[in-house]
C-alpha cells in the first residue's frame, strides 16, 4: 500500500454508525452480571438514601402546620433530631453506594477492555491491513473509558431516580391532588423538547467519536514515522495536516456540547415555571382555605426533589448516547470474526518432520489481480529453499500462506501430508518460526524479547540461543547485559543487532519449519557474516524457506525457486540455474551480482 493511499485511509471518516440500538445496551449490561452483588448492595443503599431524603419535606410540613402553631417545643425538638439523623444516614448510604459502584464500574470496564484486547489477538491479518493502528487503539482505550461513568453511576442512578419520581408523585397526590396537577402540568413541554433533542445529540456524539479516531490514528502514524518525517523535512506539512484534523475534532466536539447543553437550561426553565405555578396557585388556594402554608412549602421542596431526578435522567440519556456511540464501535470489533479460524473438525497437528507441499494453489488479495496462479511444489523435510523474484512476484505471499495468515482461494497446502485447513492454528504455528524483514523488538529487556516465543525458557536457554546466533557478545557489552531495557521497536539497537536477537528468538522456539523473509537486508558486511553464520546454524536440521537479496544466502540453498508473475518459472541450485541462463541468470546479473562486490 502506498503512503498516499494510507494517508487518505487515515484521514477519511469511518462509516456512519447505526441508529441507537437498545439490544446493544442490553448486551453491555451483561458485563455487570459477575459483579451483580455490588449492584444489589448499591441499589438497596440508594433506596434507603431516597427514603431518608423524601421524609424531610414531610417533617417540615408537620412542623409548620402543627408544631409551630401549637408551640409544641418538645415535638419540634424531636423532629429536628430525627431530621438530623435522617440526614446523617442519607450521607452514609451515599458514601457506601459510591464505594460499591466504583468497584463495579472499574471491574466491568477492565473486563470489556480485556475481552476486546483478547479478541484482537484472534483476528486475521486482513482486519489489521484495512485499519490504521491508531483507530484500533482508540477503541481499546478511549471508547472503553467512555463507558466508565455510565457503568459506575448512571445506570443505578436512573433506576433509583425513576423510583424516586414515582414516590414523589404518590406523596404529592396523597397530600393535594389539585396542587399536584398544577405542579406536573409542565411535563408535556419537557418531554416534547427532549424528543426533539435526542436524535441530534446521538448523531453529534457519533461524529465526535469518528473524528477522535481519525485524529489518534494520525498521531500514532506520525510518531511511528518520525525518522522519515525528519529525513524528508515534513514537519511543517505534518503540522498543517494535524492542525486541520485537530480543528475539525474541536469543532465537532463543540457542536456536540452545544446541543448536549440544551438539556440543562430546559430542565431549569421547566423547574422554575413549575415552582412559580405552585406558589401562585397555592396562594390562591390558601385564600380559599383549601390548603396550608406547610403544604405549599412541602410541595415546593418535593418539586425541587422532583426536578433533580428529571435532570439526572436527562443527563443519563446524554451519557447513554455518548457511551452507545462508543459501544457500537466496541461491539463492531467484537462481532468481527477472524477470516482464518479453526474448522469445527480441526485437530492438533502432530510433531512434524517439515515436508511442505503446494497443490495448485491460487491466491489473490483482491478479485482483480491474482498473486499466485496455480502454484505447485514440494519441499522435502530438512531442505533449505530460497525464494527469489521481482518485487510483487509472490514470494512473501507463499510464506504467509504456509503460516496460514491468509487462505488460498483454490488448491491445498500440506505439511507432512496434513492439509493445514484441517489442523488447529495454534498447533500449526507453534511448529513454524518466522522472521520478517521488519524485525519487531518489543519494549522490555533483551532477555524478554528472546524469550518471547518461549515464555517459560530459563536464562541458560536464552543465553545459549544468543551464543549460537552470535548475539551474546554484543549483548554483554550493553550496560545491563540481558537485562538491558530496549525502547519500543528496539530503537536503541542497530538493524543487525535486532536481527540477531530475532534469530535467537527463533532458535529458542526450535521450529521444524523456519521462514526468513529478507533477514539479511540492510546490514554491513561484518554483520552479514555474523548473520550468515547464524542462518547456517538456524537452518541445520529443519526445513527452511528464505527470501533474500544477498547472494551468500541464496547460493547455499539446496534449491532456488524463481517466482515470476505468480508462478514458479525455474527451480534448481545456484549453479544449475546460472547454466540455464533464464530468469535466474537475468536476476543474478542485474541484482545479485552487485552484492558479490
Amino acid at each position: 500500500m502506498s503512503n498516499s493511499t494510507k494517508r487518505l485511509r487515515i484521514e477519511e471518516d469511518e462509516p456512519i454508525t447505526k441508529p441507537f440500538n437498545w439490544s446493544q445496551f442490553v448486551r453491555l449490561l451483561r458485563y455487570i452480571k459477575p459483579y451483580r452483588r455490588y449492584f444489589i448492595y448499591s441499589f438497596l443503599l440508594m433506596l434507603l438514601a431516597t427514603f431518608y431524603n423524601l421524609a424531610g419535606p414531610y417533617l417540615i410540613r408537620l412542623v409548620i402546620d402543627i408544631d409551630i402553631p401549637h408551640r409544641n417545643i418538645h415535638a419540634l425538638l424531636y423532629k429536628s433530631v430525627f431530621y438530623i439523623v435522617l440526614t446523617l444516614l442519607y450521607v452514609i448510604s451515599l458514601r457506601a453506594r459510591t464505594i460499591f459502584m466504583t468497584k463495579l464500574g472499574n471491574s466491568v470496564v477492565s473486563d470489556i477492555r480485556m475481552h476486546l484486547f483478547s479478541h484482537l489477538q484472534k483476528l486475521s491479518l486482513t482486519f489489521f491491513d484495512s485499519r490504521p493502528a491508531g483507530k484500533i487503539m482508540v477503541r481499546v482505550m478511549n471508547d472503553v473509558d467512555s463507558l466508565s461513568e455510565l457503568l459506575s453511576n448512571s445506570i443505578l442512578n436512573v433506576l433509583v431516580d425513576t423510583l424516586s419520581l414515582w414516590a414523589i408523585i404518590v406523596i404529592m397526590l396523597s397530600i393535594d391532588i389539585k396542587l399536584s396537577l398544577v405542579a406536573l402540568g409542565v411535563l408535556p413541554l419537557l418531554i416534547l423538547i427532549i424528543m426533539v433533542l435526542k436524535n441530534s445529540i446521538r448523531i453529534r456524539w457519533q461524529e465526535v467519536r469518528k473524528k477522535s479516531s481519525t485524529l489518534n490514528a494520525y498521531i500514532h502514524e506520525s510518531i511511528q514515522g518520525m525518522k522519515i518525517t525528519h529525513a524528508f523535512t515534513r514537519e511543517e506539512k505534518n503540522a498543517e495536516i494535524f492542525k486541520n484534523l485537530n480543528t475539525t475534532f474541536k469543532n465537532t466536539w463543540m457542536k456536540a456540547i452545544r446541543v448536549n447543553n440544551l438539556f440543562w437550561p430546559t430542565i431549569e426553565f421547566t423547574g422554575t415555571l413549575s415552582s412559580v405555578l405552585i406558589f401562585l396557585f397555592g396562594i390562591w388556594m390558601m385564600r380559599k382555605g383549601y390548603t396550608t402554608l406547610g403544604t405549599i412549602i412541602a410541595f415546593s421542596n418535593y418539586m425541587g426533589m422532583f426536578w433533580q431526578p428529571i435532570n439526572n435522567i436527562s443527563n443519563f440519556y446524554n451519557q447513554l448516547l455518548v457511551a452507545m456511540a462508543s459501544t457500537e464501535r466496541i461491539f463492531e470489533i467484537l462481532d468481527t470474526q477472524p477470516d482464518i479460524q479453526d474448522s469445527p473438525y480441526a485437530y492438533n497437528l502432530p510433531p512434524i518432520r517439515g515436508e511442505i507441499k503446494f497443490e495448485n494453489v491460487y491466491f489473490s488479495y483482491d478479485e482483480e489481480k491474482p498473486v499466485l496462479k496455480n502454484v505447485s511444489f514440494t519441499i522435502k523435510a530438512g531442505e533449505t529453499i530460497a525464494l527469489v523474484g521481482e518485487t510483487g512476484a509472490g514470494k512473501t505471499t507463499i510464506i504467509n500462506l504456509i503460516a496460514r495468515f491468509y487462505e488460498p482461494q483454490n488448491g491445498r497446502i500440506l505439511i507432512d501430508g496434513h492439509d493445514i485447513k484441517n489442523v488447529t492454528l495454534n498447533s500449526l504455528r507453534k511448529q513454524i518460526g518466522i522472521m520478517l524483514q521488519d524485525t519487531f523488538i518489543f519494549s522490555g529487556t533483551i532477555a524478554d524479547n528472546i524469550r518471547y516465543a518461549k515464555p517459560d525458557a530459563t536464562m541458560d536457554e536464552v543465553i545459549r540461543a544468543a551464543k549460537i546466533v552470535n548475539a551474546h557478545e554484543f549483548i554483554m557489552k550493553m550496560e545491563n547485559g540481558y537485562d538491558t531495557e530496549v525502547n519500543e521497536r528496539g530503537s536503541r539497537l542497530s538493524i543487525g543487532q535486532r536481527q540477531l536477537i530475532a534469530f535467537a528468538r527463533a532458535l529458542l522456539a526450535d521450529p521444524k519449519i523456519l521462514i526468513l523473509d529478507e533477514a539479511t537486508s540492510a546490514v554491513d558486511t561484518q554483520t552479514e557474516i555474523l548473520i550468515q553464520q547464524a542462518i547456517e546454524k538456524l537452518t541445520s536440521g529443519r526445513t527452511s524457506i528464505i527470501i533474500a537479496h544477498r547472494l551468500s544466502t541464496i547460493r547455499n540453498a539446496d534449491r532456488i525457486f524463481v517466482i515470476h508473475d505468480g508462478q514458479i518459472v525455474e527451480e534448481g541450485s545456484h549453479t544449475q540455474l546460472l547454466e540455464k541462463k533464464g530468469y535466474y541468470y537475468n536476476l543474478y546479473t542485474s541484482q545479485f551480482k552487485y552484492f558479490e562486490k
